[in-house]
């Protein structure tokens, strides 16, 4: 249970929204989509380097808000055709509260 730092409540996180967790890792974003599914993804785009944070949320996909390139938020892959992938990190939802493994 070492490895899991508690975030947030759920409801501290936007719906088709993300959050802002700094770390000596850098930024990361922690996704809530409209089902209430929680990801972690390091918060820049791997194609200009864009807060993915600040995109557009959808399905389990988030859309870069400087040029569109679109992301899996369960794999970090970007949707072809594009290439590229950003860092994803672990992250889970007990009792209504976001935890984040940076392991």
């Amino acid at each position: 249970m070492n490895d899991w730092l508690k975030i947030c409540p759920l409801d501290d996180i936007p719906r088709l929204g993300a959050k802002v967790v700094r770390s000596g890792l850098g930024d990361i974003a922690v996704f809530r989509n409209a089902a209430d599914e929680v990801f972690a993804l390091r918060d820049q785009c791997p194609h200009q380097g864009g807060p993915l944070s600040q995109g557009i949320v959808f399905d389990r996909r988030v859309a870069c808000p400087m040029h569109g390139l679109t992301l899996h938020l369960d794999s970090g892959e970007a949707q072809a055709p594009d290439e590229g992938c950003t860092h994803r990190y672990r992250v889970r939802v007990d009792k209504g509260v976001v935890f984040l493994n940076l392991g």
